[in-house]
């Protein structure tokens, strides 16, 4: 029997034990799985929510993820719900249609209920990025496809595993489907021991405390964080505020997004509306709702209060309208695999640009507004990874150098794990110099990565899915924009006449969403975007300037640029200069 002073505390207690179960659902999935994508850069996400399909917690994974695990977790239930499917003991769904767990089809989503006694008395569930899943190219996130099917098999939800045995006929139709069978398979597993382990934790706690404590400590903290949030927003935040940013086509033409936000003091709730935002195009830059949502949850995370947990709780305060058949809110069927990825980081810039004209909230310039998305690959297997870029800077600190910004939260690929599991050697990887913008507080600025190709392979070739090589990631307050992306083909010639020179190479700039057929010694350079700066560039300190120098984060000609008063400082005052 607890005491009066411990059943107040349990609801913490219970909190902070889910919280730590979904982290520990992350571990064991990174643990057990095959592909670097998920072993190596942890591209994956886990949460654990209550017999209603409310979050009650999630590990500090991936953003674009969670936010849209709430809304594919009710949907993939009334799925199974109209075609009168139970989920029962010992059983796990599988689903991928992003028109239902939310993000695109590399995302597979597997959901398990736990049943206490004879009812469910939570669900966990996980979403992992496999690196293949079909489709027409490697990678399967093809820069140019016009309807879904063309971004892999679409999986709608279906008994993965039943009585704690993996269906096989089930599992190996879908691997069968990839370039990477045994990688899926094993990938497949380790999301099954990753909820496994979930429901493990979350049955020692409901023993622990009785499934009538349990169930009343969770409605609890999600009243708690509810309230946390309101009283953040009518105590701090004020106005309204509209933005506008955009995102770049395959064609070259801006595909805007608009957002408007209004702060209900009286109430505690904020309101999203994204009425003016482009129509939904025949291309892979579509966001379904889910990844929309995401967005929204994320930069709320960022502004309000850290100590309050993103959870059902947090989501009752904040109001979201996105139109039907926009680039935010597409139709079925519509390509979506670079909306999750790219969509999603121009949205986050957006959103933060919109909130720097409310009262109250903290100013951040536009990060990178890309995740650089690279796929190399050929019928047999496919490499997947994102490039980190620059942080935008902030009131009183620079922006983060080469950094997986906003709505990815992945690690990079270790050159040794790429270079030992596939015929590709990394060339440079480094810091993009004379990347950043310019400001008092400078942004982040970028990173150069290249690749060579090692070995002549049937059908091999590259995707890349970026952007912000057109739209500089803006500054605020007087700083200076950060620099573009770049992408280059340095292509290996033939020798076809013996007047050419031995190595010659030719120099291609690549477009920003493009793919292409590669062979052995062609090389692929990329160099992502800075952040912007914050404030006016004369008024960042000297020294400031010098390490940046020092670092070889800026040039001489950088400096004389954007710092000439500083610079001039420094070559009165140093020999070195």
């Amino acid at each position: 029997m607890l005491t009066q002073a411990q059943e107040r505390i349990l609801p913490e207690i219970i909190e902070k034990g889910l919280i730590f179960a979904s982290e520990e659902m992350g571990i064991a999935l990174r643990n057990s799985s095959f592909s670097p994508n998920i072993k190596e850069r942890m591209d994956h996400s886990c949460a654990i929510f209550d017999a209603l399909g409310d979050l009650l917690a999630q590990a500090e994974h991936i953003p674009v993820h969670l936010g849209s695990l709430p809304l594919g977790l009710r949907n993939v239930l009334e799925f199974l719900s109209k075609h009168g499917c139970e989920m029962e003991k010992g059983s796990m769904v599988i689903a991928n249609d992003p028109y239902i767990t939310g993000t695109h089809l590399n995302d597979i989503a597997l959901i398990r209920p736990v049943y206490f006694g004879r009812s469910i008395v939570a669900y966990v569930a996980n979403k992992a990025h496999h690196s293949d899943i079909g489709g027409i190219i490697p990678g399967s996130m093809s820069s140019s496809a016009t309807q879904l099917e063309d971004e892999g098999i679409v999986i709608r939800p279906k008994v993965l595993v039943r009585e704690d045995l993996m269906e096989d006929k089930v599992s190996k139709e879908i691997a069968s489907r990839t370039r990477m069978p045994k990688v899926c398979l094993g990938d497949l597993n380790a999301q099954v021991a990753a909820n496994m382990t979930g429901e493990r934790r979350v049955l020692e706690l409901v023993s622990k405390y009785g499934r009538e404590l349990f169930e009343s400590s969770t409605l609890d903290f999600l009243e708690k964080n509810e309230f946390l949030i309101r009283d953040y927003i009518s105590s701090n935040l004020s106005g309204r505020a509209k933005a506008v940013d955009y995102l770049e086509s395959r064609s070259g033409k801006l595909l805007k997004l608009k957002v408007r936000v209004v702060v209900d003091r009286r109430k505690g709730e904020i309101f999203f509306d994204y009425s003016g935002t482009c129509s939904q195009v025949r291309e892979p830059l579509n966001a379904v709702l889910g990844v929309t949502l995401s967005g929204v949850y994320y930069v709320m995370k960022c502004i309000t209060d850290p100590m309050i947990s993103v959870n059902e709780g947090f989501f009752r305060a904040i109001k979201v309208r996105v139109p039907r058949g926009s680039i935010l809110n597409p139709i079925q069927g519509h390509p979506v695999s670079g909306g999750n990825v790219e969509t999603s980081q121009r949205n986050a810039d957006l959103l933060f640009r919109a909130l720097s004209r409310i009262r109250g909230a903290p100013i951040i310039a536009a990060s990178q507004g890309t995740m650089n998305n690279v796929m190399f690959g050929c019928d047999s297997w496919a490499f997947y990874e994102t490039i980190g870029g620059g942080m935008g800077a902030r009131p009183g600190k620079d922006g983060i150098d080469g950094i997986q910004c906003h709505m990815t939260n992945t690690l990079n690929t270790p050159v040794e794990h790429l270079e030992s599991a596939f015929p590709i050697l990394v060339t440079q990887y480094s810091f993009r110099e004379d990347s950043s913008g310019a400001g008092e507080f400078r942004g982040g600025c970028g990173i150069i990565r290249s690749w060579k190709i090692e070995k002549d392979e049937p059908s091999l070739c590259f995707t890349i899915i970026s952007e912000r090589q057109i739209v500089s990631p803006w500054g605020v307050r007087g700083g200076k924009p950060g620099e573009c992306g770049k992408v280059w083909l340095k292509r290996a010639v033939r020798m076809q006449d013996e007047s050419r020179e031995e190595g010659t190479k030719m120099l291609i700039r690549l477009s920003s969403k493009e793919t292409i057929r590669i062979q052995k010694g062609d090389e692929i350079i990329l160099e992502t975007p800075g952040g912007g700066g914050y404030g006016r560039p004369s008024n960042r300190s000297i020294q400031s300037v010098k390490k940046d120098l020092e670092d070889e984060i800026i040039s001489l000609d950088y400096a004389n640029r954007y710092y000439p008063t500083q610079l001039k400082m420094l070559k009165k005052n140093s020999h070195n200069f």
